[in-house]
C-alpha cells in the first residue's frame, strides 16, 4: 500500500490547476522522479477536470490508481495510490477536503493562475501519516482488528480441540484401566480362593 501523490486542484478552470500538490516518489528511480511527478500532475488534471462537482471516482492507470473528489465549491481532492484500499483512498480525500476548505478562503483559490499557488503545508503532512491505509480508515483498521481476533479465536479453537483429544484419549485409557483392574481383581480372588485357611 503506497499513497504516492496528494493534490488539491481548482477543476473549475480548463485545463485544471494544481492549487498544491505533495509527492512521495523514493520508490522510483532519481533519473526518472521527476517524469514520474509530471505524470502524476497531469493524469491528477485530467481526472479532476472530468469529475464534476459533488461526484468521486477511482480511475485505474497501469498498477496505479487515481482517485478523486470533487466539491461543488470548485475544488477537487487528488490522492494517486498503488495497493490502497478505495475506502481509505477516499476517506483521506473527505478529510483532505474538508481540511483544506476550512483553511484556505475560496477567493485565494479562485486567484489562483498557476500550479503551485496555493500554500497548504498540511498537504505533506497527509502524504506521510496515511502511508498506513489503517490510519485514513477506520473501518479498514476494524477489520484488520477482526482479522487479528480470527486468527487468536482459530489457535484457541485449535487448542481446545487439541485439548479435548487429549481427554478423550484419557477417558478411554482410565476405561481400558478400569477394565483391566476388574479382570486383575477377578483373577486375584481366583487365585486366593484356592488357598483358604481355616
Amino acid at each position: 500500500m503506497k499513497l504516492y501523490y496528494v493534490g488539491v486542484l481548482d477543476n473549475t478552470k480548463k485545463p485544471a490547476v494544481q492549487l498544491c500538490a505533495a509527492h512521495e516518489l523514493s520508490d522510483f528511480s532519481r533519473f526518472t522522479r521527476n517524469e514520474y511527478g509530471n505524470f502524476m500532475t497531469m493524469i491528477s488534471k485530467t481526472v479532476a477536470e472530468r469529475t464534476g462537482p459533488g461526484q468521486r471516482q477511482s480511475v485505474e492507470e497501469q498498477d496505479y490508481v487515481v482517485h478523486c473528489y470533487s466539491r461543488s465549491e470548485g475544488v477537487a481532492g487528488v490522492v494517486i495510490t498503488k495497493d490502497y484500499p478505495h475506502i481509505a483512498a477516499h476517506s483521506v480525500l473527505s478529510k483532505l477536503m474538508d481540511q483544506f476548505l476550512s483553511e484556505v478562503p475560496l477567493d485565494t483559490v479562485k486567484a489562483a493562475r498557476n500550479d503551485g499557488d496555493v500554500s497548504f503545508p498540511a498537504l505533506q503532512d497527509y502524504l506521510n501519516n496515511y502511508q498506513d491505509a489503517n490510519q485514513a480508515s477506520s473501518i479498514a483498521k476494524i477489520q484488520q482488528e477482526l482479522d487479528e481476533t480470527k486468527i487468536v479465536l482459530h489457535k484457541a479453537i485449535d487448542s481446545v480441540l487439541q485439548r479435548g483429544e487429549k481427554l478423550d484419549d484419557l477417558v478411554a485409557k482410565s476405561s481400558d484401566l478400569s477394565a483391566q483392574s476388574k479382570m486383575f481383581y477377578k483373577s486375584a480372588k481366583k487365585q486366593n480362593s484356592c488357598c483358604i485357611l481355616m
